[in-house]
């Protein structure tokens, strides 16, 4: 990959197998920006109990409330390719951040007041500020991962992962010492925005970009950005079908958050620690294979690990389903959480092998994406009523076979020789 102009001593390996200093800072800015979003997002998602029982909602209310906030989410995210072209990573990072945290602060006030009302609005703000946080943290990784010249975007993804864990600990630990929401919310919010803005700091400078530039298979092609831009992403086929793949990855992973520790105790019989326990082996597994894969990626290529992720996706869900001691369906647990580990990284990462549509085709496959993680679940909790949890679960077959079919989509494009 060639450096933009003016930047080849500053963002140019140093060395063979080495990069620079300022890329090796990108890169840890950008892992902690993940992991801070990841420990807003279970600050708040910890704390659903005390929430639960401050506003006295039944679980179908809590649903619905829950729902305001992924569709604020879905919302901004198709707008966010068009906000990173305009503000650029980091300004939109620490922006969304921002309104991120704002809108936790408000809706922990409206659960103080007992207003719904306000917490619908502080969620809707939390969604909208989530979803283009997200995807522009994304656009930076990939861009820093084409500098480090290696797969590391998956291990960006486990920052993420090791952001909900510490959030579900600290937040453990207010529980526990009753600390009302309205204080651990809005303090731990705070401090993580104020954490996204050092981060952001080293994140790689903006370059401006020429108005034709080398694209896609080598071809010259004009730059485009805005509504315009944004529009032709969604008529790509290879950024569709990326999409797809990525969609089958976020079902895979959000049916087993939302239902996994439901499936085991009713399903097994068991007690809900046992549950917690099943939960904590699929988020395990999926954050293992997530910051060890890359070196799978590297060695094998995307399309063989995302076939082989597949494979292991079926297999563990299968076994989950319909095994019958409770060992068996563990160890299939522990097959789909490795199987459901790369294939939104990976996604992210094929979104954006051509820097000039990085920001547009982003904001299309992780609106696809996200997209899954509020249908998906709802659709299952209604066919659960019907089969129970566990065979409700093997329908994800379905997409997972899809997302099989088509994952030569995400293998790296193409470029000719560049002057």
């Amino acid at each position: 990959m060639t450096t933009p102009a003016g930047h080849d001593d500053e963002l140019t390996t140093s060395a063979p197998g080495r990069v620079s200093r300022s890329v090796e800072r990108a890169s840890i800015a950008v892992f902690a920006v993940f992991f801070l979003n990841g420990f807003n997002f279970a600050t708040w998602a910890a704390r659903l109990p005390a929430i639960r029982d401050g506003l006295d909602f039944s679980p179908a209310q809590m649903g619905l409330l829950l729902l305001v906030g992924s569709v604020g989410s879905l919302v901004a995210l198709p707008l966010s390719g068009m906000v990173v072209e305009r503000l650029g990573a980091r300004r939109t990072v620490l922006a969304f951040a921002c309104l991120n945290a704002s809108g936790l602060i408000v809706a922990s006030v409206g659960v103080a007041l007992g207003e719904v009302l306000v917490v619908g609005f502080g969620l809707v703000m939390f969604g909208v500020g989530t979803g283009v946080w997200d995807a522009s943290m994304n656009v930076e990784g990939a861009v820093v991962e084409q500098h480090v010249g290696r797969t590391v975007m998956p291990r960006y993804h486990a920052g993420f992962s090791f952001g909900t864990v510490a959030a579900a600990g600290i937040a453990a630990i207010a529980a526990a010492l009753h600390v009302p929401v309205v204080v651990h919310v809005p303090v731990a919010v705070v401090l993580s925005v104020v954490g996204v803005a050092f981060a952001v700091r080293a994140f790689l400078p903006i370059v401006d970009e020429p108005e034709v530039q080398q694209g896609d298979e080598g071809t010259t092609q004009h730059s485009r950005k805005g509504a315009r831009g944004a529009l032709a992403a969604w008529l790509e086929p290879r950024t569709l079908l990326i999409g797809l793949v990525v969609l089958a990855a976020a079902l895979t992973e959000g049916s087993a958050n939302d239902w996994v520790s439901l499936a085991v105790v009713d399903g097994f019989d068991v007690q809900d620690a046992v549950g917690a326990v099943a939960f904590a082996v699929f988020v395990t597994a999926m954050t293992a294979m997530r910051w060890f894969g890359t070196t799978l990626l590297d060695r094998y290529g995307r399309v063989t690990v995302l076939r082989l992720c597949a494979a292991l996706s079926l297999v563990g869900l299968l076994v989950f389903g319909l095994a019958g001691p409770l060992w068996l369906a563990v160890v299939g647990i522990v097959a789909w959480g490795a199987g459901a580990a790369l294939g939104f990284p990976v996604g992210m990462s094929a979104a954006a092998d051509d820097p000039l549509r990085a920001a547009a085709r982003v904001s299309v496959v992780s609106t696809i994406g996200y997209s899954a993680f509020l249908a998906g679940p709802p659709l299952l909790g209604l066919l659960a009523q019907h089969v129970g949890y566990r065979h409700a679960l093997l329908v994800i077959i379905v997409p997972i076979v899809l997302g099989l079919l088509v994952v030569n989509a995400a293998a790296p494009l193409k470029k000719t020789a560049q002057g």
